[in-house]
């Protein structure tokens, strides 16, 4: 009976061992780790290795709780089994979208080790991230890597820095917030000042996976109303396409001690902005901040104490516009070099010029944009107010040259 008893425990503890070795890990047992980022439209895209074979770039999103992989083209290549299909609905439930389990999966990044893990894999790119972002984007990594360690966004400096919670002593630079995590994603309950005389209290989910600054959701609290100045406008994207809504700035949002007045948020359409990915209304919350505003901290996540730490970076106090010429753009080519309009917001300065989606942009200001990357082609439409912007555009054959002024309209 105790011979039994010792082999039913020694088999425990292999099984024991044999799960503590899943999950991602630092290598050589190293307590820190220090990763280059890319960032783009405030989203952080790290280099990952899939099953020791395949080099891809994955968003590090603090909104998701399982790894994501948005093209089945890269799982085929690799002939990753599937352990089931699932059929996700969009919002309003007018499109489906197919997705595959596969089990087992490596993921490597420099420093880390990541085995056994479970990825959904997207039948097709609904999300679109390559043209979005105008970088190479294959996939999106969530919880996972944040129940591990501790995990600190240096936005200026381009670092992801991962350590072992045992490891990590804050620094008295840093203020400590109190987040919960719930359903695998963290909340931090702050005040906003809507306008002059209303001030709420507001639970928002950190989303590092989100480019905005702020969003809100009117229909959680009837004290968040939309603003009289607000544009129509697309402010997001999730599987089922593209997110409608309207922008507006309330008075100010507080992050610890740290007060960003005149903030620029998202107001979405209700029966738009649900995603079956991130589980929206999963648990209850008012609305989101994202990496608009976190980029202008360095953050520490420790989701293993329900604690985030931040220190302010240079561009605390910067201004902000919202999409001054009412053009979005998109990259386009194998090098992503080429550039067209994807959308054009009703009555805004793009729109007034005669400029229409689907319309090549080969000039800005007499400069080509050949060779230019999406980040620089929408600088010249955030740039400033009053700033004159001359475009050479491509409609079919014909060349068109059209002028416009960049407007602040909210």
């Amino acid at each position: 009976m105790l011979r039994i008893t010792l082999a039913l425990l020694l088999v425990c503890f292999a099984a024991l061992q044999s799960l503590a070795q899943l999950g991602f890990a630092l290598t050589n047992n190293a307590k820190k780790v220090e990763i280059p980022i890319e960032i783009h439209n405030n989203l952080i895209v790290v280099p990952v290795i899939l099953n020791n074979q395949l080099p891809l770039r994955f968003i590090v999103d603090t909104g998701v709780r399982t790894t994501i992989l948005t093209d089945k083209m890269y799982s085929d290549i690799l002939r990753l089994p599937y352990s089931k299909k699932i059929t996700i609905s969009a919002p309003g439930g007018k499109n489906t979208v197919n997705a595959y389990i596969a089990n087992n999966v490596t993921i490597d990044m420099p420093g880390v080790r990541g085995k056994g893990h479970a990825m959904m894999v997207l039948e097709n790119d609904f999300l679109e991230l390559r043209s979005s972002l105008g970088s190479e984007v294959h996939g999106i990594l969530g919880y996972e890597l944040f129940s591990r360690f501790v995990v600190k966004i240096d936005y200026k400096a381009r670092r992801l820095i991962l350590m072992t919670p045992p490891k990590f002593k804050p620094s008295r630079k840093y203020s400590r917030l109190h987040i919960t995590v719930e359903d695998t994603k963290p909340y931090y309950v702050t005040e906003l000042r809507m306008n002059d005389t209303t001030i709420i209290s507001a639970k928002l989910m950190i989303d590092t996976g989100a480019s905005h600054g702020l969003f809100l959701d009117t229909e959680s609290n009837n004290k968040i109303v939309l603003p009289p100045q607000n544009i129509e406008c697309i402010v997001g994207r999730g599987l089922g396409g593209d997110i409608l809504g309207r922008m507006a700035r309330i008075k100010q949002l507080k992050i610890g001690k740290y007060v960003i007045p005149d903030m620029i948020t998202s107001f979405p359409d209700s029966k738009s902005y649900f995603d079956t990915l991130r589980s929206f209304k999963s648990v209850y919350r008012n609305g989101s901040i994202g990496g608009e505003v976190l980029s202008r901290f360095d953050v520490v996540f420790d989701f293993p104490n329900e604690r985030i730490y931040v220190k302010p970076n240079s561009t605390l106090r910067k201004k902000s516009y919202y999409n001054m010429s009412g053009l979005s753009v998109k990259a386009e080519g194998q090098t992503l070099n080429e550039f067209s309009v994807a959308n054009v917001r009703q009555n805004s300065p793009g729109y007034l010029a005669g400029i229409l989606a689907g319309d090549k942009i080969l000039k800005l200001n007499g400069n080509a944009t050949e060779g230019m990357q999406l980040s620089q082609v929408n600088n010249y439409f955030d740039s400033k107010p009053g700033k004159k912007i001359v475009i050479e555009l491509k409609r079919g054959s014909e060349i068109l040259t059209k002028e416009f002024m960049l407007v602040n309209e909210i």
